[in-house]
């Protein structure tokens, strides 16, 4: 028996890295498994790790940044499976650059795949959650969020915003008996984070301390949790994933 038995999830960015974590995690833990993202191979690959646990599974090939196209997939997943439990919205991107230097389209582009779609698949879930009276949304946001960091201040606005959009909605919709949480990850070992150089890394390791990179996995875990009913009195919180390097 698993904690997440009987449920229904929705996981963007559900093509790689934290996304596919999440979703191979929710798998694992009892969950049917809705796969968001835009790549076709790579999400074929999620559902084929979700499927391996024994789980339905469906893919999506949506663009996050399209509200009718978002609107009528998410629909589509409740009506295929008659709910919607969880929402893990974790699609992400970076166009890092220094201020001066940075364009309009970079900010724009951050701001819409990163804060702009967790409002869009939020909004689509909270329905039907809110109709059953039960649900769980887990947002992704980052120690960035918190922290702020020289080079990405769009990616840290983004960030900060889903912290406080997952306060609000936690607020809004607690009476319903739908939680929200978000999740900060530091230095992740993803496809995003080996875009940084070596003495970067190395720098970001010295300020880390448990002395190791965190996971895809540490973080799937951690939604697990949030999105399951070991945390049924927990709404509203930040969960920083990120070995210490933020106290």
């Amino acid at each position: 028996m698993g904690k997440l038995d009987g449920k229904t999830a929705i996981v963007t960015g559900a093509s790689g890295g934290i996304g596919r974590a999440v979703a191979v995690r929710l798998a694992a833990d009892g969950a049917d498994v809705a796969c968001f993202g835009q790549n076709a191979e790579r999400l074929q690959e999620t559902a084929d790790a979700v499927a391996a646990h024994g789980r339905r599974v469906s893919i999506h090939q949506v663009d996050s940044k399209e509200p009718d196209a978002i609107q009528t997939s998410v629909a589509a997943v409740e009506q295929a499976w008659g709910r919607i439990d969880i929402l893990v919205n974790n699609a992400g991107v970076t166009k890092d650059g220094l201020l001066i230097r940075m364009s309009a389209a970079d900010w724009d582009e951050v701001m819409a795949v990163n804060l702009r779609s967790t409002f869009l698949f939020t909004k689509a879930a909270a329905r039907p959650m809110m109709k059953q009276r039960s649900g769980a949304i887990v947002n992704v946001s980052s120690i960035i969020g918190l922290i702020g960091n020289p080079g990405q201040a769009n990616y840290a606005a983004s960030k900060a915003g889903i912290i406080a959009f997952t306060k609000s909605i936690a607020k809004e919709l607690a009476s319903r008996g739908v939680r929200a949480n978000a999740i900060a990850p530091g230095f992740i070992t993803t496809r995003m984070t080996e875009k940084l150089n070596d003495d970067l890394q190395k720098k970001m390791l010295e300020q880390i301390p448990l002395a190791r990179y965190g996971t895809p996995e540490d973080v799937a875990a951690t939604a697990s949790f949030l999105a399951s009913d070991d945390a049924a009195y927990i709404t509203g919180q930040v969960i920083q994933v990120c070995g210490g390097m933020v106290m």
